[in-house]
């Protein structure tokens, strides 16, 4: 059993940021690609990014790229997405997500064994 607990949301004007913390319970931290979703009023879940056990490997929505950094510390359990020059369209609930134990590496949400409860993401113009 793995629990998630995400923090760092909260209203922001457009272009500014914010930090997200996603911290874990559980001894197979270290296996487990992490992943941030998303979801917006109305839309479906969306992939925002991910990282390796190690921290190697990262991939992130394309809408994303250069503005959010997804990173780890292990020692402390918690994955963070750091989220730099906002957008209204970034307005949603964004959840943190833990995949299967040595399971590779993931961009799907149905790959994803854990889910935090989400926290909310207001970006306003």
């Amino acid at each position: 059993q793995m629990q998630l607990v995400e923090s760092g949301g909260g209203l922001v004007q457009a272009g500014g940021s914010l930090r997200l913390s996603c911290a874990a319970s559980g001894r197979t931290f270290t296996t487990r690609t992490m992943g941030w979703f998303r979801q917006a009023p109305g839309k479906e879940r969306e992939f925002v990014a991910a990282i390796s056990g190690g921290g190697g490997r990262r991939d992130y929505l394309d809408s994303v790229k250069g503005r959010f950094t997804i990173s780890r510390d292990n020692a402390k359990n918690t994955v963070y997405l750091q989220m730099n020059s906002l957008k209204p369209e970034d307005t949603a609930v964004y959840y943190c997500a833990a995949d299967r134990p040595y399971s590779g590496f993931h961009l799907r949400s149905s790959e994803y064994d854990y889910w935090g409860q989400g926290t909310q993401v207001t970006v306003s113009s």
